[in-house]
């Protein structure tokens, strides 16, 4: 199992990339760079690059209505060169709040958006004149929409991989099944082992029963909360803020992709009254209202010998790497939960 971890995009960069020497020292394979509508992830995935040698580097995630198929693939394929092959491009749609609201665009057919714009990267990176007419994307653009001047063009440059690995966010039944039919790595959200089957089984058995020999195994890669000590309340309570806030805040009734998995989980009234009390301005209550089995279950909190447990429940499940959010008071205290994660894992 491969340990990754995602950055803070609220702040403290530098400092953090500062302390990635140590984070590689106690055995982190991956570093995630969110974007979100923070400052932009490929500005600071290209400091990293330049400041680390081994840790491997990816994009968590790239909106895929904020640029072109084309811009996306020339992204991906400058930072894999820039880190001499350690770029894994992470993708996903986002949600309307960020799309609609801070970038101006529809939000419109995520899925087709998504298929579209991987078969033009991967177009981009075989270094073919790229010729697709989408329903979406058209390139060459259309000699009607256009001046007609447009032609054919492939990358000047030849990337240092034709196929860089591309991991989707996704959590919708159809999204998760498009993943595991294109992709090479699927990064759901508040990923809870035990009731993963049920919700995703059927979509993961019909994406990977159109997936192409040459992707391999599908990389199953949830974001995780991890905290280490015998304070179980305490640990939760860490934890609360940013559950409520995804799964009270992250959209509007009837329109929260995070919320509808809650309830997909089997916690409908709990999921109800979250919402709810977020949406009502009662934030430390939302957080209060989450199940303490939703927060146990999605997170490796507790003691020593329940995280080896919680890491053991996510390698049956089917997790290959596991994205971990430290919550460790510092950075030193952060590094101390990496290492001894990574030692459990190496264990397993």
């Amino acid at each position: 199992m491969r340990i990754g971890m995602t950055l803070n995009y609220s702040g403290g960069f530098r400092e953090a990339v500062n302390d990635l020497a140590d984070y590689e020292k106690a055995g982190l394979d991956l570093i995630y760079v969110p974007e979100a509508y923070s400052f932009d992830a490929v500005s600071q995935l290209g400091f990293i690059a330049a400041r680390t040698e081994r840790l491997g580097l990816a994009s968590g995630i790239l909106q895929i209505y904020t640029r072109t198929p084309a811009l996306t693939a020339m992204t991906a394929a400058g930072l894999d060169y820039i880190s001499d092959g350690r770029f894994t491009l992470g993708i996903g749609a986002s949600g309307p709040q960020v799309i609609e609201g801070f970038h101006g665009v529809p939000y419109r057919a995520p899925l087709g958006h998504t298929r579209e714009l991987v078969e033009i990267c991967r177009q981009v990176w075989r270094r073919e004149r790229v010729q697709y007419q989408g329903k979406y994307y058209q390139v060459p653009l259309p000699s009607d929409q256009g001046t007609g001047l447009g032609k054919p063009l492939k990358l000047i440059n030849h990337p240092v991989r034709e196929r860089i690995p591309i991991v989707i966010a996704s959590i919708g039944p159809k999204n998760v099944e498009l993943t595991a039919e294109l992709a090479e790595g699927w990064q759901p959200l508040f990923y809870l082992p035990e009731r993963a089957g049920d919700v995703w089984g059927e979509s993961l058995v019909a994406g990977k029963a159109k997936r192409a020999s040459e992707l391999g195994e599908l990389d199953v890669a949830p974001q995780v909360p991890i905290s280490i000590g015998d304070d179980m309340a305490r640990l939760r309570d860490a934890v609360r803020p940013l559950l409520a806030l995804y799964v009270g805040g992250m959209g509007a009734r009837g329109k929260n992709f995070y919320n509808d998995l809650t309830r997909r989980y089997g916690f409908e009234a709990a999921a109800k009254k979250v919402q709810d009390l977020y949406l009502d301005g009662k934030k430390e209550e939302a957080g209060a209202a989450l199940p303490d089995e939703l927060i146990d279950g999605m997170g490796l909190i507790g003691p020593e010998e329940r995280i080896r447990e919680r890491l053991a429940a996510l390698a049956e499940s089917g997790v290959t790497t596991v994205n971990l959010t430290p919550l460790g008071a510092n950075a030193a205290a952060s590094v101390r939960q990496i290492e001894r994660l990574a030692e459990f894992a190496h264990d397993m």
